[in-house]
């Protein structure tokens, strides 16, 4: 299946039915009077967050909903039924946008979550609501209310505990495909990463989710190379892995160009934790590696792990610091965002 992250849309609700006019005629009843019904209700527009999905490829294809009009009213009081609702189904982790592409209306982050985008219109009144004891035989109805419209941007933003960040040709996908049931292209060539992965990484009984986006290059955030849209993907992060590939002649400037264009992004990418690696060590010889590692542990201000996806060397190591830091982070957010306490039960 094709990934798609970002999709346009127009969504519009149903008008409201029409109210009616009609008057009872029957024999031997000689001032039947107004009967006419009302107009029904037309079609809401919602989305919904469900199971099962992982991409918008349902929306390259189909761009418009538009919900059913109400039913118009009848004689002898009927009254016209709702039109038919329109739900469309997105994955975890999508943000509905307005037109603008930047005023926020939902953020969907857990399964069964619903928004109403669009409320149908009301359904019109018949000629027998009209009736008063001065018009006895009201000869006029509303017509139904139009619906709302409005078009929309869906973007999904991947739901992972940590992300990999890097130069393009860092040993990102190599570790994914290492550490967890994925199977990324990989290549030793630059921007073999097409599209974001996702692997399920298990650190003895315990399991978090890892993303892998396409590599940075410098000017990214001004659409160089793949741009930087696929950082939305670890914005929802824990923690972020940064790779640097040793067998890099500076390390330094590698390391400095991806940072810089996690804070050109924004989005709070620059104050995650990270995790500073030296990947691909097992193409460097040993005296080498270690001044490359003093150097970047200055740039970095932090001791950098020595990381070889290829043999496995400081694979386990890097995993648990990440699982300590996403435990941390999800600490962190049941503080901030703490559970609703159960009600008290009452009979």
């Amino acid at each position: 299946m094709k990934f798609l992250d970002q999709a346009k849309v127009y969504v519009r609700s149903g008008d409201g039915g029409a109210g009616s006019v009609s008057f009872r005629r029957e024999k031997f009843i000689e001032f039947g009077g107004p009967d006419g019904g009302d107009g029904g209700r037309g079609g809401d527009v919602w989305i919904e967050c469900v199971d099962g999905l992982n991409t918008l490829i349902d929306y390259r294809y189909q761009q418009h909903f538009k919900a059913r009009t109400g039913g118009h009213g009848m004689g002898r009081n009927r009254a016209g039924g709702k039109g038919e609702d329109v739900t469309l189904r997105v994955p975890e982790g999508t943000e509905i946008l307005e037109e603008d592409g930047e005023t926020l209306i939902a953020d969907l982050t857990e399964v069964g979550q619903r928004v109403l985008l669009c409320k149908g219109g009301n359904g019109g009144f018949g000629n027998a609501y009209f009736k008063t004891s001065t018009n006895q035989a009201p000869r006029r109805a509303n017509p139904g209310l139009p619906g709302e419209e409005k078009w929309i941007w869906l973007r999904l933003k991947l739901i992972a505990d940590a992300g990999l960040v890097g130069l393009p040709n860092a040993g990102k996908s190599t570790f994914l495909a290492r550490t967890t049931a994925a199977k990324p292209k990989i290549a030793d060539y630059p921007f073999t990463t097409l599209h974001p992965g996702l692997g399920v990484v298990r650190v003895g009984t315990r399991e978090f989710v890892l993303a892998d986006i396409p590599g940075l290059i410098e000017g990214a955030h001004e659409g160089t190379g793949l741009g930087d849209r696929f950082l939305g993907h670890v914005e929802r992060c824990g923690v972020l892995l940064h790779l640097v590939d040793a067998s890099n002649e500076d390390v330094v400037e590698a390391y400095r160009i991806v940072r810089g264009e996690l804070e050109a992004y924004g989005g709070g990418l620059d104050e995650k934790p990270e995790i500073v690696a030296l990947s691909k060590c097992e193409l460097v010889p040993e005296d080498e590696l270690k001044k490359k590692l003093q150097k970047l542990k200055r740039a970095a201000k932090k001791t950098p792990i020595v990381l070889s996806a290829a043999t496995g060397q400081g694979v386990d190591d890097a995993l648990k610091l990440m699982w300590r830091t996403v435990e941390d982070s999800r600490a962190e957010d049941d503080e901030v965002h703490p559970k609703d306490a159960e009600e008290d039960w009452r009979p």
